[in-house]
């Protein structure tokens, strides 16, 4: 008979998409994922039809629990906030780092009915059974939820050889003597995001526009006694990027938001709380 150990693991990367998605920290998934375990494990498992179903429930559960919490965190949040990176090798276009920014604007329920729906494909009636909702309200906080974030889904699938090219110009043009050609790389609208949580220096607030973004990074290169070096080019939450290790030794990563062969956002994760889960991981 498969243990509840083997039974749970074997369901553990999708219940950690789940909870990460609804809390964006991918410490605070591991917390609700583990919560799940050890309610899986107490449960009278024989009465549970489908555990893939029943963990979900679970998990979206507990991270709805823990949203009550969080928001008043992010209130209090020193600087704009961006959510943990997840750095991989090739893209993963359901939620990138743009769609889990505007999942923030959404109540938990709106955010958990969108995800559950839209982007993990359960039917209304397991929403509602994961929700304590009916389906026709499920659908409503569903449809609610794609009219707020509708601006921030991407428009087309981005060529992976041509965002991994443009991460690598944008590397170069950020490092000091490239400067002169930032700006070519910049959409007019281009918005800099950079989360030093209090904890690091990072820009206090959402820079817009070329002529401040490219002004902030000829500061920032003036100011850094030492660059940073290139760990690796990959993508940051969906998105192109590179992940650097600063002067001060912690890492740092970068993603780009790129449309029409320009770079209409930067985020710029600093903060060493939200980064120490890449040790050991990127190389």
């Amino acid at each position: 008979m498969e243990t509840p150990a083997a039974t749970f693991d074997a369901h553990r990367p999708q219940l950690l998409r789940v909870a990460y998605r609804m809390l964006g920290s991918m410490a605070d998934a591991e917390d609700v994922v583990q919560e799940a375990y050890i309610r899986w494990a107490e449960v009278d498992r024989k009465a549970v039809q489908v555990p893939a179903a029943y963990l979900r429930r679970v998990v979206t559960r507990l991270s709805l629990d823990h949203l009550k919490s969080a928001k008043v965190r992010r209130e209090d949040y020193a600087g704009p906030w961006l959510p943990e990176p997840v750095v991989e090798a090739e893209p993963v276009e359901d939620v990138t780092l743009p769609l889990m920014l505007a999942l923030e604007r959404l109540s938990p329920l709106e955010r958990a009915a969108f995800l559950l729906h839209d982007v993990f494909g359960e039917s209304f009636e397991d929403v509602a059974a994961s929700i304590d909702r009916d389906p026709a309200a499920c659908r409503q906080l569903a449809s609610r939820a794609r009219i707020n974030i509708r601006s921030d889904r991407p428009r087309y699938a981005l060529d992976r050889d041509q965002g991994m090219k443009i991460a690598a110009a944008f590397f170069e043009a950020s490092r000091g003597d490239g400067i002169a050609h930032l700006g070519a790389l910049l959409a007019d609208d281009v918005r800099f995001h950079a989360d030093g949580g209090g904890k690091r220096p990072a820009v206090a607030r959402i820079l817009e526009g070329v002529s401040e973004v490219v002004r902030a990074h000829a500061a920032i290169a003036r100011l850094r006694y030492a660059p940073g070096k290139l760990v690796r080019y990959a993508f940051v939450n969906g998105l192109p990027g590179f992940v650097t290790r600063e002067a001060d030794g912690v890492l740092q990563t970068t993603a780009l938001l790129i449309e029409d062969g320009l770079i209409r956002a930067i985020y710029v994760m600093r903060n060493p709380d939200k980064l120490r889960h890449l040790e050991g991981a990127v190389h």
